[in-house]
């Protein structure tokens, strides 16, 4: 039996939001192993990383600076989230516009999943630069997941109760079909075809 991978594309760009979207991959694959995460970083030749100092520009030796720091920060995320599965990634470092690279990996890789994060421009700043999240969810030929931080407070929930048998009778479930744009219900013993 083989199984099917999902390529899952992440745009991590070590900022705040961008964390949050590496943690919700990482969620995500932990949970579920066949998802392959494809963790890109962009950077355009103007604005370096403020993390990672710049020596000669933003070359293909700063590209290469940029994927280990890349790979640094998710293993660093697959520790803190105590991950004990099997988790496989790849790392990409490209230079260029975030939403064209962004939406190129996606293809390359044939993307079941894209997830990023949202910087939260509102008014001037959203009209003048643009939003990188909304652009890839506009043109995205697959789902978009937007990650941002939690910012809700943790609330408590009410406890689970569990019932036992006299507390709740089994009620079969009732079989419908759908024909002639009509919903029938059916005895359950009928055949199905």
């Amino acid at each position: 039996m083989t199984t099917r991978h999902s390529p899952v594309v992440v745009g991590y760009d070590f900022s705040h939001t961008g964390r949050a979207a590496l943690h919700r991959a990482v969620s995500l694959a932990a949970r579920a192993p066949h998802h392959v995460l494809h963790v890109v970083c962009v950077v355009s030749s103007g604005a370096p990383i403020p993390s990672i100092p710049v020596y000669d520009g933003v070359d293909t030796m700063y590209a290469a600076r940029i994927q280990e720091a890349l790979a640094l920060a998710i293993q660093q995320e697959l520790e803190q989230a105590d991950v004990t599965s099997r988790i496989n990634f790849f790392v990409h470092a490209r230079i260029g516009k975030p939403v064209e690279e962004i939406l190129a990996i996606a293809g390359e890789v044939g993307a079941d999943l894209i997830i990023v994060g949202s910087h939260g421009l509102t008014g001037i700043e959203r009209l003048v630069l643009g939003s990188t999240s909304e652009k890839i969810v506009r043109e995205a030929g697959c789902s978009v997941e937007v990650a941002r931080p939690k910012q809700y407070p943790d609330v408590e929930l009410m406890p689970v109760v569990e019932l036992t048998a006299q507390d709740h009778t089994y009620v079969p479930p009732h079989r419908y079909e759908y024909e002639d744009h009509r919903v029938l219900l059916r005895p359950v013993e009928w055949p199905l075809y």
